[in-house]
């Protein structure tokens, strides 16, 4: 996955396969066939999350890369069955699997890849390095980029970020949501996943909260953290500008694409 030369703030919603967004975001007269082809010219990267619950073929891979624009990205939402167990270190055999069913056919359109881990997930450092070492840095020349989602209080310590920060993984930052926010710079790029749109908002979210999300993205694209975001660990050693990958997730996800476009828009 080439690196740009300048830093883009690129924003998007989960899917694009949601009943109520047909009319809504998608026109009445678009066959379903051609979501996709629609969504990604709104938006600017989809978060794919069926990758989530089990493996995609390597056609479905194909056929996403060719529907969608030359400079378009995608991140994928890993399997469970490499988070979701009790012994993360024994989750080698599944991230080599996900890794050979088709990931790279994305090509330049392959983006981040979110570990996202269950609630009752807990930090502890052996453990979770023991995880971290298992992520390749790169598959046949292919440079990857790796985010955590951990949604456990116990993640809100210092040990954790100087992991993360070690192996060069970023932490997902959850905005707007009972998750722990976690707004600590770990890798050369930011994944935030913001959750607080409602149906009171023709766009999701207020006025004041598009602009407040649109400045805190421009930031962090900069390599500043945000004061009002919450963080606990150490600032980087040193500030440098990074590429920015937002979504607008869960809320009230009929406004999602609303949300997404406007930030878009102020950007």
């Amino acid at each position: 996955m080439a690196t740009p030369t300048k830093p883009r703030i690129r924003v998007g919603i989960g899917g694009w396969t949601y009943g109520p967004w047909r009319g809504a975001f998608y026109p009445p007269d678009l066959t379903q066939k051609r979501e996709l082809e629609y969504a990604s010219r709104q938006l600017t990267t989809i978060e794919i999350n069926g990758t989530f619950y089990g493996l995609q073929k390597p056609a479905s891979y194909e056929k996403w890369y060719q529907e969608t624009p030359e400079n378009f990205v995608f991140s994928l939402k890993a399997p469970r069955y490499a988070t979701n167990r009790k012994v993360l270190a024994d989750a080698g055999e599944t991230i080599e699997r996900f890794f050979a069913s088709g990931v790279l056919l994305l090509k330049q359109k392959l983006g981040p890849i979110n570990w996202q881990f269950a609630p009752t997930k807990k930090f502890d450092s052996e453990d979770f390095e023991a995880f971290l070492k298992l992520l390749p840095a790169s598959i046949e020349g292919v440079k990857l980029r790796h985010a955590i989602e951990v949604r456990n209080e116990s993640f809100r310590t210092p040990e954790f970020i100087a992991l993360a920060r070690k192996y060069k993984v970023a932490v997902v930052l959850a905005g707007d949501s009972d998750y722990p926010q976690i707004a600590d710079v770990t890798a050369p790029f930011v994944y935030a996943r913001i959750m607080g749109t409602t149906d009171k908002q023709a766009m999701g979210y207020s006025t004041k909260a598009l602009d407040a999300w649109a400045e805190r993205a421009r930031q962090l694209a900069a390599g500043t953290t945000p004061g009002d975001l919450e963080t606990c660990g150490k600032a980087p050693a040193k500030a440098a500008a990074r590429d920015v990958y937002l979504y607008v997730i869960s809320g009230f996800k009929e406004r999602n694409p609303a949300a997404a476009m406007a930030l878009i828009g102020r950007l």
